[in-house]
């Protein structure tokens, strides 16, 4: 998970203490917890009833849970949050360690899946379909010690990678996984290349992580052959013009990708066991935050990225598991928020990504820039809020097998009306900070500064 607004990395409420806290809070069903499972390291019975499984390598739009989410707080919030997401099921992805979820194996062979229980519950509880990351890692596979009490969630430690001697270790717990929810059937191996960065030849060890996702592919294949398992989870990083270190052939107007970073994609996607989807991160802004030319020509890139990644992998399904529209410190507001968010989809779409993860940045308080509803932790939390009303929707308007149209349209100036449709609906987005006049599909009409119009065709 990368740095930016809405997305930053807290993990003290992962405490154990704090943990035990919110599940009570919550009311969740969770399995047992007290560390044992009933058979040891080939699983246990998942906490709460399955759902169908749904093998579709392409899952449409959705969201992925962190730190705060609906499935804790006021009982009366969490209800109306679940009945909000129950009303549009979309595929929500959950980490098994970090992001809202405790360590799941303390000490070797000794289990805790309380809190991937109670999130997964939630999950199944909406009708959607679940996703599971499988990252991070026990202490005592990373070379810190076992046990509970000695769970580090320092930033270092928590992203630091498996040593190569516990590969196979890390292979089995996501086997477990993937026995303990058998109605799951999509797995994306690790996130962001985590630990596997070289400071001394300054690359990525693609080695290393081919090599722990070949033994995680085959172990989560081996649980069910059904399952669905992707990676690398790269983040597509890019550098201005002005930055000629690591630049790459794949660039555009935006700037070009990180050399290394294709580098590795390239050694995973000749090496790997097998894949039934890629899946890779990024943002629409440079490593030093530049948007060029500006904010919304910038999102181009994930258009430029996406076809070169289908190219690259033999037309694997292309899963965006997360993506990022808006630099720190931006002060933009939420209607410009929606926008470029409305717009980095759309450039998702024509990039050949069927699936994608909006990264929630739930928090506790009343103030959450780009979240999906209120917080469930106040009595009144719970309803959908302006983002959440473009995710949802762009889902069930633009769902996997969709047949895009091509239709004309013109404005004042094309360039900064964006444009997806199907047979059915049209999306427009206005990316200008005053209001314009569109033409689009035969009709005319007024757009307020940065408005995300649905017309029905």
């Amino acid at each position: 998970m990368r740095r930016h607004v809405g997305a930053s990395i807290v993990l003290l409420g992962l405490v154990a203490a704090a943990l035990t806290l919110v599940l009570a809070v919550s009311g969740g069903t969770t399995g047992s917890s007290d560390g044992h499972t009933a058979d040891g390291k080939d699983g246990a019975t998942s906490g709460g009833p399955t759902g169908p499984a749904r093998s579709d390598t392409e899952l449409g739009w959705g969201f992925t849970h962190t730190q705060y989410s609906a499935d804790s707080g006021s009982p009366d919030a969490v209800a109306r949050a679940r009945k909000l997401l129950a009303g549009q099921p979309m595929p929500q992805d959950q980490a098994i360690m970090g992001w809202g979820a405790g360590n799941p194996e303390p000490s070797p062979g000794t289990y805790d899946f309380g809190d991937l229980d109670r999130r997964i519950a939630f999950i199944r509880s909406t009708g959607s379909t679940p996703v599971i990351t499988l990252c991070c890692a026990p202490d005592w596979m990373k070379g810190g010690k076992p046990g509970e009490q000695n769970t580090d969630w320092s930033l270092k430690s928590f992203e630091s990678a498996p040593l190569p001697t516990h590969y196979q270790d890390f292979a089995d717990l996501a086997a477990t996984v993937a026995k303990r929810y058998p109605d799951v059937r999509h797995f994306v191996v690790w996130n962001e290349f985590k630990g596997f960065f070289d400071d001394s030849s300054q690359r990525w060890n693609y080695e290393g992580y081919t090599r722990l996702y070949n033994l995680v592919y085959d172990e989560v294949k081996k649980a069910n052959k059904a399952n669905q398992v992707g990676g690398p989870y790269l983040v597509m990083d890019s550098y201005g013009p002005q930055d000629n270190q690591f630049a790459s052939d794949l660039k555009g107007p935006w700037g070009s990708v990180d050399q290394r970073v294709l580098d590795a994609f390239r050694y995973w996607n000749q090496h790997k066991k097998g894949a039934d989807f890629v899946a890779v991160d990024g943002a629409g802004f440079t490593r030093d935050n530049q948007m060029l030319p500006d904010p919304f020509t910038a999102l181009d890139k994930f258009t430029d990225v996406g076809r070169w990644l289908r190219k690259e992998s033999g037309g694997l399904p292309l899963w965006w598991s997360e993506y990022y529209v808006e630099p720190e410190n931006s002060g933009w507001g939420e209607d410009r928020r929606v926008a470029a968010q409305a717009a980095a989809m759309i450039a998702m779409v024509r990039g050949g990504a069927t699936t994608g993860f909006y990264w929630s940045p739930q928090q506790a308080t009343a103030q959450c820039p780009g979240c999906l509803w209120s917080a469930t932790q106040l009595p009144d939390g719970g309803t959908p809020l302006p983002m959440y009303g473009l995710v949802s929707r762009f889902a069930r308007e633009f769902p996997p097998g969709t047949r895009y149209a091509s239709l004309d349209s013109t404005a004042e100036d094309i360039p900064d009306v964006r444009v997806l449709a199907s047979d059915r609906t049209v999306l427009v987005v206005n990316t200008r900070d005053h209001a314009t006049q569109a033409r689009v599909d035969g009709r005319s009409f007024p757009m307020t500064a940065y408005q995300v119009r649905w017309l029905s065709r």
